[in-house]
C-alpha cells in the first residue's frame, strides 16, 4: 500500500519531504510535468509527496500521476481553507466527509455541481482513511498543539481552542472572501463548512480510478471581509505545524 500526501502550498508539506529524507536514506526525487514526486517511507509506509500546485487542475493532474505513476493505493490531501460553517473559526480543521465543486455548473445540460457524466455531483471520502485522520487530529490538538504552536503565536492569530469539525468541503477556482458570496454558498450548499480549490478535483479523479482518498483542511479565515491578510505567517507559523504534526501521527498509527 502506497499513500500519495498532497498539497497546495510548499509549506503544507515540506517538514514531511524533511522528515522522509531524514528517515529514508534511500528516498528518490521523480520530476514528471512540473512537479517533484517525493519516493520514499515516512513512519515505515510507503509514501509519495508532492506540492501539487493551487487550482483543480492542477490537484486533478497531480492526482493522476500519483495514482498512474507511482501506484498510489490511498490520497490525503491537506492544506488551509476559508471557514463556512457556523462553528468554524481561524485554527480549527475541517475534514471532509464529502467534496464537491461549488463552481461547476453545466446546466441546462446537467444539474447544477453535478459532474456530467458521472451522475453525482460530491464525491464521498473513505470512511477508514477518514476516521484515522480525525483521530490523528483529535490527539494532535490535545496532546501536541501547545508545543507546536506556541499560545504567543495563536493569541496573534485569534486561535484560541482549536475545534475539529467533519462536513462537506466545496472546491472553486476562486477565492472567497465577501460576505455576499459566503452568504450565497450557504444557502446553496447546507452544511457546507469549507471551501478552497483543490479537494473536489482530487476527490472526483479518485472515484474514476477506485482508489480512496481523505482531505484535512486548517481553517485560516473566515472567507469574508475579515480574511487574514496575511497567510504567509498563517501558514508558516500555524498551518504547516498542523499538517505535519497530524499526518505524523496519522502515519505513525498505520505501522
Amino acid at each position: 500500500m502506497t499513500l500519495g500526501i498532497l498539497a497546495a502550498i510548499h509549506d503544507e508539506v515540506d517538514a514531511l519531504i524533511a522528515a522522509m529524507r531524514h528517515e529514508d536514506a534511500k528516498a528518490t526525487v521523480h520530476r514528471v510535468g512540473m512537479r517533484d514526486y517525493h519516493v520514499g517511507t515516512l513512519h515505515g509506509q510507503p509514501c509519495v509527496l508532492v506540492l501539487a500546485r493551487m487550482g483543480k487542475v492542477a490537484a486533478a493532474a497531480t492526482t493522476v500521476t500519483l495514482i498512474r505513476e507511482f501506484g498510489a493505493s490511498e490520497i490525503v490531501f491537506t492544506g488551509l481553507a476559508g471557514g463556512v460553517g457556523d462553528a468554524t473559526h481561524v485554527g480549527d480543521v475541517v475534514i471532509a466527509d464529502a467534496t464537491l465543486q461549488h463552481d461547476l455548473d453545466a446546466r441546462p445540460f446537467f444539474p447544477r455541481h453535478e459532474v456530467p457524466l458521472l451522475e453525482q455531483a460530491s464525491f464521498a471520502t473513505d470512511a477508514a482513511l477518514t476516521a484515522a485522520l480525525r483521530q490523528a487530529t483529535e490527539d494532535f490538538l490535545r496532546l501536541d498543539l501547545a508545543e507546536a504552536v506556541p499560545a504567543p503565536v495563536r493569541a496573534r492569530f485569534g486561535v484560541s481552542a482549536p475545534a475539529l469539525h467533519l462536513g462537506l468541503i466545496a472546491s472553486g477556482d476562486q477565492f472567497i472572501g465577501a460576505p455576499a458570496a459566503v452568504a450565497e454558498l450557504r444557502a446553496r450548499l447546507p452544511g457546507l463548512q469549507a471551501v478552497e480549490m483543490e479537494g473536489a478535483a482530487v476527490g472526483q479523479v479518485c472515484h474514476e480510478y477506485g482508489v480512496p482518498y481523505a482531505v484535512m483542511r486548517t481553517i485560516s479565515d473566515r472567507a469574508d471581509d475579515s480574511a487574514h491578510v496575511d497567510f504567509a505567517a498563517f501558514l508558516s507559523e500555524v498551518a504547516s505545524h498542523y499538517s505535519s504534526g497530524v499526518l505524523n501521527r496519522f502515519l505513525a498509527a498505520r505501522r
